[in-house]
């Protein structure tokens, strides 16, 4: 059997706060496989976040181990976690987080100037990484110029441009109507089902969690359930009680 490209162990994250600790994430362990496509569900305060932070190489845990495709997190500097997030995970974030003076293109180029590939090569890859998100046609546009959904995508793009093992986002609907949220899930669904793109995202968004085949559903830092190799319409149905 294949190694996870995600495995989570006895993951555990505490904050302090004056003199005490909150726990954030509390014993989680989680094995996500190549080409998934996973939601982490929950209520406000449930952890998922910190999960995401702690996978996506942007936190430490407090105690416990993370591997991303083979590499214990653990073993590496600040500065080989950076160099793993640049080349291996693309993130989406639910505020966009676009460069406002950039255009679509230039915002999806920047990971990889901050890669250094040359100039030509960033342009035909934003290309065409606008492209598969259907956004070739406003490559010169501004964020200001695009609507909330054109901008999620244009985030997509940016996330999928160099390439990535993995991509995490982050409640990424949370500021999308309901016509632009279902053009969303769609374009992720595709790009996972084209490119083999593993996705793991924070969410609880009904509308994307039915689109979902796997969900782990963490309640108070635990996880209370996860529906791999069980009833997906069960999961569900608990995600909305």
């Amino acid at each position: 059997m294949p190694s996870p490209l995600v495995r989570v162990e006895h993951v555990s994250r505490v904050f302090a706060m004056d003199h005490s600790g909150v726990k954030a994430l509390d014993d989680v362990s989680l094995r996500v496989g190549a080409g998934e496509f996973l939601a982490i569900s929950g209520p406000s305060g449930s952890g998922k976040s910190t999960l995401l932070n702690l996978i996506g190489c942007l936190d430490r845990p407090s105690t416990g181990q993370i591997c991303i495709a083979g590499t214990d997190l653990s073993t590496l500097s600040a500065a080989q976690l950076t160099q793993l997030r640049r080349e291996k995970i693309g993130f989406v974030f639910q505020t966009f987080n676009l460069i406002p003076v950039f255009t679509a293109a230039e915002n999806v180029e920047y990971p990889l100037l901050v890669q250094q590939v040359p100039a030509r090569e960033r342009a035909a890859r934003a290309a065409a990484a606008l492209e598969s998100v259907g956004l070739g046609k406003r490559a010169n546009q501004r964020p200001d110029l695009l609507s909330g959904g054109e901008r999620q995508r244009v985030a997509v793009a940016r996330a999928i441009v160099h390439r990535p093992s993995l991509v995490l986002a982050d409640e990424p609907t949370a500021n999308l109507d309901t016509h632009n949220a279902t053009q969303l899930i769609d374009l992720m669904r595709d790009l996972n089902r084209t490119l083999g793109l593993t996705f793991i995202f924070s969410t609880h968004d009904q509308r994307l969690l039915e689109h979902t085949p796997r969900i782990v559903r963490l309640t108070d830092g635990r996880i209370a359930s996860d529906n791999q190799g069980e009833s997906h319409d069960q999961v569900l149905a608990a995600c909305v009680s």
